[in-house]
């Protein structure tokens, strides 16, 4: 069974810089797609950017530019860097997974997610 575990959250001041990461462990030899999403206070979670095994990239409209979604597939690692950030930045940031090519927000497993916080 697919387990995924983010870390890197945190308090950060607009403007600034902030890395999160992602683990996967369990039957990782069948992923195809891994994702981040978030879920600001009080709304509904959103897709932020996603990576298809073999290295194609997508975000988001309102990420594109400050965000980079990389991976590492020798620690089976994912990872999301957060450059510029944004009051508006601020919410739970999930790491996804999934056995197919995914280009959407809707994965098979989810992480149990990572608070960020961007103060102005």
């Amino acid at each position: 069974q697919l387990q995924l575990v983010e870390s890197g959250g945190g308090l950060v001041q607009a403007g600034g810089s902030l890395s999160l990461s992602c683990a996967a462990s369990g039957s990782i030899d069948i992923i195809r797609t891994m994702a981040w999403s978030r879920q600001p206070p009080g709304k509904q979670r959103e897709w932020v950017a996603a990576i298809i095994m073999g290295g194609s990239t997508n975000y988001a409209d309102s990420v594109k530019g400050r965000f980079t979604i990389s991976g590492d597939n020798a620690k089976n690692m994912v990872y999301l860097q957060m450059n510029s950030l944004k009051p508006e930045d601020t919410a739970v940031y999930y790491c996804a997974a999934d056995t197919t090519v995914v280009a959407g927000p809707d994965l098979e497993v989810w992480g149990q997610g990572t608070l960020v916080i961007v103060s102005s």
